[in-house]
């Protein structure tokens, strides 16, 4: 009887757009950066990578979605960004998703290819080193199928920090080409400072 041929596992994309952005004091994913709003730029950067993307939101959040885009609604409720997780591995058990945060306004698509390229499917997941404090990067990450019982075991000892599971199981950090392209938005001055980095790139 010959062994089971291994496979790759595909990968989906999800795009976090499900946070309520107290810090900015406007919602983060209707943030219009280039002509759409983010959580839908952000889904169509995915869409060059990926088999199928979702947006990762909350119920509310459905009244004023685009059908032309997949939504994903938690089911790990107020979890933050970690229940979006939990939730599109419980999705698709046999998929690796590629999570990117909505607040990413620099992110573009050399920053998605070279974290695809250095992609380690042994690992628990592939994940860029942030330029800001030298820990994994969860909001920019490929979480393989088996982060899945990872998640589940953190979950159950009451943590529902999705970077200390890439701290604590085996993950591939990647040193990011292009670190301003992991620059996220949580106030009204960092996106002041993500404007100006944005014009000055236009204007080069």
């Amino acid at each position: 009887m010959t062994s089971k041929e291994h496979k790759t596992p595909i990968i989906k994309g999800l795009v976090l757009a499900g946070g309520k952005s107290q810090r900015m004091g406007t919602a983060k994913d209707l943030m219009n950066w280039y002509g759409k709003e983010q959580r839908y730029f952000a889904a169509d950067l995915l869409n060059n990578f990926c088999e199928e993307v979702y947006i990762s939101c909350r119920q509310e959040q459905l009244d004023h979605f685009s059908n032309e885009y997949n939504a994903l609604t938690d089911t790990f409720l107020g979890m933050g960004p970690f229940g979006g997780i939990l939730t599109a591995l419980r999705s698709d058990r046999e998929a690796a998703w590629l999570v990117v945060a909505c607040d990413l306004p620099l992110l573009n698509k050399e920053t998605l290819q070279f974290l695809i390229d250095n992609r380690d499917e042994s690992k628990v997941a592939t994940t860029y080193e942030s330029p800001f404090d030298g820990l994994p990067e969860p909001l920019i990450t490929i979480w393989e199928p088996k982060s899945y019982p990872a998640l589940l075991q953190f979950l159950g000892m009451g943590k529902t920090c999705p970077r200390k599971v890439l701290i604590n199981n085996e993950t591939h950090i990647v040193k990011p080409l292009n670190p301003d392209a992991l620059m996220n938005v949580n106030t009204p001055e960092e996106a002041a400072t993500a404007k100006q980095i944005l014009t000055s790139k236009n204007n080069q």
